[in-house]
């Protein structure tokens, strides 16, 4: 068994919708979480409030942590929640993200978290290097 991560992504902080739009998701993320964990594949879950309410906390060079108001990243996408499953292999795992995916009725990130899963998923990763490698394996200085 692997874990993977379903990461629920919208434009910004979140889309306006009217009542019987929400009303409708809403049941539908509840029927896909009552099949998950009725499924034993349920680990964790949760929705995120919207990115203006997140705070970042950097470390700095004294030591002392810098806390910053607002999301860290820039991007106009924010995960608006996610599920935590655990699943045979990336095949159950990519089933899951699609039945979430129509459930939230909006896009689904799948990913496996690291020393879970199917090696072949997972970046080639030499414990033993203290360096960053590129796509092609090549480490960067």
């Amino acid at each position: 068994m692997a874990q993977y991560l379903l990461s629920v992504w919208h434009a910004g902080d979140y889309p306006e919708v009217d009542e019987k739009e929400m009303q409708t998701v809403f049941a539908q993320v509840d029927a896909f979480n009552q099949d998950l964990q009725a499924s034993g594949s349920w680990v964790f879950a949760g929705g995120l409030h919207p990115n203006s309410t997140a705070t970042v906390v950097m470390a700095s060079a004294d030591g002392a942590p810098v806390l910053v108001d607002g999301p860290y990243s820039e991007s106009k996408e924010q995960m608006g929640g996610f599920w935590v499953i655990d699943v045979p292999d990336l095949d159950a795992a990519l089933e899951w993200g699609r039945r979430g995916s129509t459930a939230c009725m909006g896009p689904v990130e799948v990913r496996p978290f690291q020393g879970d899963g199917d090696p072949s998923a997972e970046p080639n990763m030499d414990p033993n290097m203290d360096a960053n490698v590129d796509a092609d394996g090549n480490a960067e200085a």
